[in-house]
C-alpha cells in the first residue's frame, strides 16, 4: 500500500514541476516551450488532481491558441487548443478563464477568416473551405461560415466533404437569412447600405439620411437542400438526389432549375419517360427556354414521337434562331422516319401488290428526305455567316442520298471542298 502511495505522490510532484515550467514559459510568451514542457504529461494528466488538470489545460490551450494567432501551424494548434479548452470548460466550474478564452478565440477567428479568404482569392479551394470550417468551430454562432465551407468544397469537387457540411447545416436548421439596413442619403437621394442598425439609425438621427428601411435576405435553407441534391447526383446516388430535389421543390415550387436538375437524375437512370415529363413540366414553367424545348424534342425523337419532336425542336429554334443542334435534329426526325419506312419496304415481297406498295412508299420516303432539307436550308438563310459545319454536312449527305447533284455541288462549295 505504501508503495502505491509513494508512486502516486512522485507522479504528482513530476506533474507539478512540468506544469510550473510550462506556466513560466507561458508568462514569458515562449509558447512552443510551454507546449513542449507539457508533452510528457499527455498520457497521465487525466488521472492527476483536478487543480493540475485545470492548470495543464489552461496553459496548453492558451499556448497553442497563441501559436495559432502568431501563424505557427495555425490549424493544428487551433485543434489542439480547442480540445484543451473543452476540457478546461468542464473543469472550470467558476468560469475563471471564460473571458480569457473568449478573447483568444476572437483574435484567432479574425486570423483564420483572413487566411480562408486569402486562400479563396488564391483559388486554393481546399485550404479555403477548411479555413471557413475552422472559423465556424471557433465561433459556432457564425453558421454562415459552415455554409461557405460546403459551397467551396462542392466547387472543389470534394463532394463527400460538401455533403457532411450540408447535412450538418440541415441538422442545425440553418436558415442563413440576415437583416440588411438601408437609408436614403438626403444629398444624393440614393439608398445606401449600413453595416448595422445602430450606425444607420445614428445617421438618420443626425439628419444626413432619411427613409430607414430594413430588408431581410432570402433563406439559404433551400439552397442547402438543392446543393445536397446536386452532390448526390454527382455521386450517382439517385434515390437520395430525387428525395432532396422533392424537398427543394416543395420549398421553391417556382424554381425551374430544380425541375430540370431532377429531370437529369431520370436521364442518368435511363428513365426517359420521366425525363420527358419533367421537361414538359419545365416548359410549362418557362415556355421560352430553348434548352428545355430542345431536350423535349431530343427525347421525343429517341422515342420515335416524330411529330412531337418536330414541334418542340421548332419551338427551340424559334426562341433561339442560331440553335444549330435543333435544326440538325429536326432533319433527323425525317431521316429516322424515312429509315423506319425503309425497313417496312424491305420486308415486302415480289408480288404485283407488294411492288406497287414499295413504289408508293419509295415516293413517300423521297418526299420525307426532301422535307429533311427544308429546315436546314431555312437555318442557313437565317444564319448565313455562322459556322454551320454540322448543318452543311447534313445537307450534303441528304442531297447525295437524293441524287440531287446540283444542290450537292452547291453545298460542297459552301463547305470549301
Amino acid at each position: 500500500m505504501m508503495g502505491v502511495m509513494l508512486m502516486t505522490s512522485m507522479l504528482s510532484f513530476a506533474q507539478k514541476d512540468e506544469i510550473k515550467a510550462a506556466e513560466k514559459a507561458l508568462k514569458k510568451e515562449n509558447y512552443s516551450e510551454a507546449i513542449s514542457a507539457l508533452k510528457s504529461l499527455e498520457g497521465s494528466i487525466d488521472s492527476a488532481d483536478e487543480k493540475y488538470q485545470v492548470k495543464y489545460y489552461h496553459v496548453l490551450g492558451v499556448a497553442a491558441m497563441s501559436e495559432a494567432i502568431a501563424g505557427t501551424n495555425t490549424y493544428e494548434n487551433i485543434d489542439k487548443s480547442l480540445a484543451a479548452f473543452d476540457k478546461l470548460k468542464a473543469l472550470d466550474s467558476k468560469g475563471k478563464y471564460t473571458d480569457e478564452v473568449a478573447q483568444l478565440k476572437s483574435k484567432v477567428v479574425n486570423k483564420v477568416f483572413e487566411m480562408a479568404k486569402a486562400s479563396l482569392d488564391a483559388e486554393d479551394l481546399e485550404a479555403s473551405y477548411k479555413g471557413y470550417e475552422k472559423v465556424y468551430r471557433l465561433s459556432p454562432a457564425d453558421t454562415i461560415m459552415l455554409f461557405n465551407s460546403g459551397v467551396i468544397a462542392y466547387q472543389n469537387k470534394d463532394v463527400d466533404q460538401a455533403i457532411k457540411y450540408f447535412e450538418e447545416l440541415k441538422d442545425l436548421n440553418f436558415d442563413g437569412s440576415t437583416m440588411q439596413y438601408f437609408a436614403t442619403n438626403k444629398e444624393t437621394n440614393e439608398q445606401e447600405p449600413f453595416a448595422n442598425k445602430q450606425t444607420r439609425d445614428l445617421m438618420v438621427k443626425g439628419g444626413s439620411h432619411i427613409n430607414p428601411e430594413d430588408q431581410k435576405t432570402a433563406s439559404k435553407r433551400s439552397e442547402i437542400i438543392k446543393l445536397l441534391a446536386y452532390c448526390y447526383l454527382d455521386k450517382d446516388e439517385h434515390d437520395k438526389a430525387l428525395e432532396a430535389f422533392a424537398e427543394a421543390k416543395a420549398q421553391n415550387p417556382d424554381d425551374v432549375n430544380l425541375v430540370i436538375s431532377e429531370a437529369n437524375v431520370y436521364l442518368k437512370m435511363d428513365d426517359m419517360e420521366k425525363f420527358k415529363q419533367s421537361m414538359i413540366k419545365a416548359s410549362e414553367m418557362e415556355p421560352n427556354n430553348a434548352n428545355v424545348q430542345y431536350n423535349i424534342g431530343a427525347v421525343s425523337l429517341d422515342q420515335k414521337d416524330y411529330e412531337g419532336a418536330r414541334k418542340a425542336l421548332r419551338k427551340a429554334l424559334e426562341i433561339k434562331p442560331n440553335y444549330e443542334d435543333a435544326a440538325i435534329n429536326i432533319s433527323a426526325t425525317y431521316i429516322n422516319e424515312a429509315n423506319d419506312m425503309l425497313e417496312g419496304m424491305n420486308a415486302l415481297g415480289n408480288s404485283q401488290a407488294d411492288v406497287k406498295k414499295y413504289n408508293e412508299l419509295a415516293k413517300e420516303r423521297e418526299a420525307m428526305l426532301n422535307e429533311a432539307t427544308v429546315d436546314l436550308e431555312a437555318y442557313l438563310k437565317v444564319n448565313p455567316t455562322a459556322n454551320n459545319s454540322k448543318v452543311l454536312a447534313q445537307l450534303k449527305n441528304l442531297y447525295g442520298s437524293l441524287g440531287d447533284n446540283e444542290n450537292f455541288m452547291r453545298i460542297k462549295k459552301l463547305i470549301g471542298e
